[in-house]
């Protein structure tokens, strides 16, 4: 009985790791049609007053909000031209920069055309920096999980030194949450946006590691690629 139990578990777990990114990917794709179709229906949802009462009104301070404010900026063109060169000097493959700023145009596009089909005003009244445009999903969130969530996983892929790899991995990590927090808490998004955007980001990631990625970079050697390995 013990070994039938434990033979059932092996199995599953190989099932898991081979469907890995679809198994992402519908997760993400079914959090982002929930949350939209809660901000078409009731517009403001429960998450986001709790978000408000925690994130504006009980951790903004003079001290916090310039390190916000930076943050931020984390996910602003001239940032993200400067990492895309580190990317193309130092990843592995063909043109890891180029793998990267297609990757970064194509979730831009995506951002804009979903703004642009939802058209959810921004929050008003307590913003601490100008912003125009529409809301969901926050663009600075779509494009932090985007193109820092693709380093997570050039660095899952083929990084094979473990300390490193939990350490990068860890940092841009907390960079994407980073950013998110930061919208909610500059008043310049809802928590429902930051959220949607990381959903939608999430799966266009899902996508674009499986159809682009193998025409710019190697095989590599992670656990995804030993995953398909096994019988």
């Amino acid at each position: 009985m013990g070994e039938r139990v434990s033979k059932t578990f092996d199995l599953f777990g190989r099932l898991v790791r081979k469907n890995l990114w679809t198994i992402v990917l519908i997760l993400a794709v079914v959090g982002f049609i929930a949350l939209l179709e809660e901000v078409h229906e009731d517009g403001l949802l429960a998450l986001d007053g709790w978000a408000y009462y925690l994130v504006v009104l009980h951790m903004r301070s003079e001290w916090l909000t310039p390190i916000m404010q930076s943050i931020s900026e984390l996910a602003l063109p001239v940032v993200l031209v400067v990492m895309l060169l580190v990317v193309e000097a130092f990843a592995p493959g063909r043109r890891p920069g180029l793998c990267a700023a297609v990757n970064l145009a194509l979730a831009l596009a995506l951002n804009l055309v979903l703004k642009e089909l939802v058209q959810r005003p921004r929050p008003e009244g307590y913003r601490l920096i100008a912003e125009s445009g529409y809301s969901f999903p926050s663009g600075h969130s779509m494009v932090a999980m985007a193109f820092y969530g693709l380093l997570v996983w050039m660095v899952w892929r083929y990084e094979g030194d473990r300390f490193v790899k939990v350490l990068c991995m860890s940092g841009l990590s907390l960079v994407i949450v980073a950013v998110g927090l930061s919208r909610i808490y500059l008043g310049v998004h809802y928590a429902s946006d930051v959220i949607a955007g990381f959903c939608v980001s999430i799966a266009w990631l899902c996508a674009y590691t499986r159809i682009f990625v193998p025409m710019f970079l190697p095989e590599g050697h992670g656990p995804e690629r030993r995953a398909a390995q096994e019988p």
